[in-house]
């Protein structure tokens, strides 16, 4: 077993520059609502997961991604940096995809996304051989060729929205399925990943979730009032690929994932 500070991780996956707004109400038809806070941050489950991992190792982690070549792309590189996040970027002609998030004072939140999601794919010209030295590997986008990239670390976890065509295309081992029980885009048919992940783990917000095998677990109650809950799936799983890496049990691995949720809860925007 290893201490979080020794782990060698990785990330590989999207972003999206995202505006988050504390709103006195969120918008309807007719209204005017207004921002009583606001926060611009580079986001998504891949920047997510990378940040929260810096901050639970010490380290600095390797975030292979794809960004728009625009001031938003270059924006997000600098701020990733300050945050303990080395990027590795597959520059894309397109504009950067950008996000506006939503949270009023009873915490319902909005979220729309602008442009299409960027995914770096294995004929990049990225490091990918840097990813078989690594302990853990967490990937939300790329696509089949990259995903076998990321297997050959010694942990790989995955998110649903990685998109069940990829998954079902590179056929690699998952180590860990980590999505959200309430969200339908981030659930799989039973039985359509050959071969079946080694664990699966669909959360549920404040009701805690489900780890297969292992049964129910329960959430962390939060440090303070919760604001929003955005990043704090993405969060929760970055937590549990830290433990995974780290040789931790199971449920171990989630415990420290969903006290990275509940410490996300506390704040606006994403970290």
């Amino acid at each position: 077993m290893s201490n979080l500070s020794d782990l060698k991780l990785a990330v590989v996956g999207h972003q999206e520059w995202v505006t988050f707004l504390q709103v006195d109400a969120l918008p309807q038809p007719g209204l005017i609502s207004r921002s009583l806070r606001d926060l611009e941050e580079p986001a998504g489950a891949g920047a997510v997961v990378a940040v929260q991992l810096a901050r639970l190792t010490g380290q600095r982690i390797p975030f292979f991604t794809a960004l728009g070549r625009d001031s938003i792309g270059e924006r997000s590189v600098e701020r990733l940096r300050e945050l303990g996040v080395d990027p590795y970027v597959a520059w894309r002609q397109g504009p950067s995809r950008r996000g506006i998030s939503l949270v009023d004072a009873g915490g319902d939140r909005a979220i729309t996304v602008i442009g299409d999601r960027h995914t770096p794919e294995a004929s990049d010209p990225l490091p990918w051989e840097r990813l078989a030295d690594c302990d853990g590997v967490f990937v939300s986008a790329v696509d089949a060729e990259g995903l076998k990239h990321a297997r050959r670390a010694r942990v790989l976890t995955v998110t649903p929205r990685l998109r069940l065509p990829v998954l079902q295309k590179a056929a690699v081992s998952i180590d860990a399925l980590i999505g959200s029980a309430l969200d339908p885009s981030e659930q799989l048919p039973e039985g359509s990943l050959n071969p079946q992940p080694q664990l699966t783990i669909a959360t549920e917000g404040e009701a805690g979730g489900t780890l297969y095998p292992g049964g129910r677990f329960n959430a962390v109650t939060a440090p303070a009032p919760a604001l929003e809950s955005y990043g704090c799936g993405d969060s929760f799983a970055a937590g549990v690929t830290a433990g995974l890496a780290a040789g931790w049990s199971p449920m171990e691995a989630v415990r420290l994932g969903a006290a990275c949720g509940a410490e996300c809860v506390t704040r606006l925007g994403p970290y």
